[in-house]
């Protein structure tokens, strides 16, 4: 008798059915997420009508309601209003970060990667430095330098991720073109620019768009961190940190005015992170 006639009915489907990959609800769900910040980032009055400036002083403090789901701030504006319009200041914001990051950050990491001795040795040294820069003092340290607003706050966030950037995509190039292929490229007759174009780049920059993905999760809660503190959108602008910071004084009180907008940007970080898992396990 074989060994398989002793396992119980169905067991030796067991494996197969393990092999199954799991329903991804979570990444239905984040990128729903995603996709529902945007479109208020993009079409926000379709979302609702209320001006997100201009309150009614009668309707001031009120809880969350029919009229006002998300309720109303100290001056009777409409918190989802401003929650709303605040996605296209936040998500622009994180945007221009991870572009800044994404850039500089992978043009210095290819530099180094590519050429490697003295330029390689020069640009991994400038990136140990801005590592050991704690990331809010070195953003902080920027705006001072460029002055206060969301485009300011977003290019000081970008500058931040600028060395994690390059040192990913160093290493990558590093790893690629030290492959036989990239070799017989070169053993070929393959010019250096070539090479790089046809070969490197493209099986090196997988990671480094993973990362940007993880980034722009990073990059919201960096520059609501900013608005928060005071350094993005002055007010009356609606801006997710600086909505959080115009509520704080009325938490015991009013909690749906601190609340709800940053279980907003949570949510939204959350969605952004668990995009940006799938992208890595994708890429890998």
């Amino acid at each position: 008798m074989s060994a398989l006639t002793l396992l119980p009915a169905g067991a030796a489907e067991a494996p197969a059915r393990a092999a199954r990959p799991k329903p991804r609800a979570t990444l239905v769900v984040a990128v729903l997420v995603l996709a529902v910040a945007l479109a208020w980032a993009f079409l926000p009055w379709l979302f609702t009508s209320q001006d997100p400036i201009a309150g009614v002083a009668a309707e001031a403090l009120q809880a969350p309601s029919a009229a006002h789901p998300f309720g109303t701030d100290a001056t009777g504006r409409d918190l989802l209003a401003r929650v709303i319009f605040g996605a296209g200041n936040s998500l622009a914001g994180a945007a221009i970060a991870v572009l800044v990051g994404l850039v500089v950050g992978t043009a210095l990491g290819v530099l180094a990667g590519s050429v490697g001795g003295l330029v390689e040795d020069a640009v991994m040294r400038v990136v140990d430095v801005l590592l050991a820069i704690p990331g809010l003092l070195l953003a902080l340290s920027v705006i001072v330098l460029l002055g206060f607003g969301v485009t300011n706050a977003a290019i000081a966030v970008g500058v931040t991720s600028i060395a994690v950037f390059a040192r990913l995509s160093r290493s990558q190039v590093v790893r690629v073109r030290r492959s036989d292929y990239v070799e017989a490229a070169f053993g070929s007759g393959g010019t250096f620019l070539a090479v790089l174009g046809r070969h490197v780049l493209p099986n090196s920059l997988g990671a480094v768009l993973a990362l940007a993905a993880l980034q722009f999760g990073s990059a919201i809660l960096a520059i609501s961190t900013l608005g928060f503190l005071g350094y993005g959108a002055p007010p009356p602008t609606p801006e997710w940190g600086l909505l959080i910071a115009e509520s704080r004084d009325y938490v015991a009180t009013s909690w749906w005015l601190t609340t709800l907008p940053g279980v907003v940007v949570a949510a939204v970080v959350l969605a952004a992170n668990r995009v940006a898992a799938a992208i890595r396990e994708a890429t890998a």
